[in-house]
């Protein structure tokens, strides 16, 4: 009599999961389903429209470059004509800045071939010489890497000419990026406020702090912007011996995850919930270098020189 029931307690209990799963657990799935569903598609249209301006304003600047470079020219001319033309300059600065690249691991398991992209940092070698020239702002890197640096270096070197009162009209400057490895995906704009910092050395003639190294972008009035990737750079920097990083204020908040579980009836599902902390203290416990925040050149001049 005992064990009848306790089948029948058995059955019962399987009947109700089976009842639970199919008409409780079904509704909720299927509109669980069509919401992802619905923000899957809306993220590909955005992503569709962020490549369209990402294609259109490589075209502006490929545009801009190109008028700069123009202009550069024609300065050079006329100042050539007038006899007024400054006096060349020569120069050169090194320093290593972080980047990072996105690595690619390939899996097979039987038929199957699955990949997986993933973050990682590096350090990059960014070099600046300042020799006489036409006014020409080059930009070489070794091996090709995929890049954009001409209008960070066009950037860099406006700023730096307003920051030290000199012209480089009758000088060529020319931006040297070199890595141990091909490192594809490397965003230019982010080493702006690096090559900044190079040219107004390569002007003024001081040397750099190698312990020290820097991300960021830069604009015409020399605020520094925020990057991509900092906690990954970080890793490369104190990789390469740096004790120092500086990066952007506007990437003091990190988005960090954890795992949480969660049951829903018979199954066990686990989420990855999105914390936010502290940049500067999250690096500084994690990665062990020493971070600082910056807004401007200025902040940077005062680390450095």
């Amino acid at each position: 009599m005992k064990s009848k029931l306790l089948t029948f307690i058995l059955v019962l209990s399987l009947v109700a999961n089976a009842y639970f799963i199919l008409f409780e657990l079904a509704p909720v799935e299927g509109e669980q389903v069509q919401k992802m569903q619905a923000e899957i598609n809306s993220l590909e249209t955005e992503n569709k429209r962020l490549e369209m301006q990402i294609v259109q304003d490589n075209q502006s600047l490929q545009s801009y470059a190109s008028q700069l470079d123009y202009y550069r020219e024609k300065i050079y001319e006329l100042q050539n004509v007038s006899q007024i033309c400054p006096v060349s300059m020569e120069g050169s600065a090194t320093l290593q800045g972080p980047a990072v690249f996105h690595k690619i691991q390939t899996e097979q398991n039987g038929p199957f071939i699955r990949q997986s992209v993933s973050e990682e940092g590096a350090l990059i070698n960014i070099s600046v010489e300042i020799q006489p020239g036409k006014g020409r702002v080059l930009v070489q890197t070794r091996p090709l890497m995929g890049m954009v640096f001409q209008d960070a270096a066009n950037t860099a070197v406006f700023l730096a000419e307003n920051k030290t009162g000199k012209q480089l009209s009758s000088s060529d400057v020319i931006f040297s990026i070199t890595a141990d490895q091909e490192i594809p995906g490397v965003d230019g704009p982010s080493a702006g406020a690096l090559m900044t910092l190079l040219t107004i050395s390569a002007i003024n003639g001081t040397e750099l702090n190698d312990s020290i190294t820097l991300t960021g972008t830069i604009d015409y009035e020399g605020a520094v912007g925020v990057i991509g990737g900092v906690f990954e750079k970080a890793q490369a920097a104190k990789a390469g011996g740096k004790t120092l990083f500086l990066i952007p204020r506007e990437n003091s908040e990190l988005v960090t995850y954890k795992f949480v579980k969660r049951n829903i009836g018979v199954f066990q599902v686990i989420e990855r919930i999105p914390e936010f902390v502290d940049a500067e203290e999250y690096i500084e416990e994690n990665v062990g270098i020493d971070v600082e925040y910056v807004d401007t050149i200025d902040d940077i001049l005062k680390y450095e020189m």
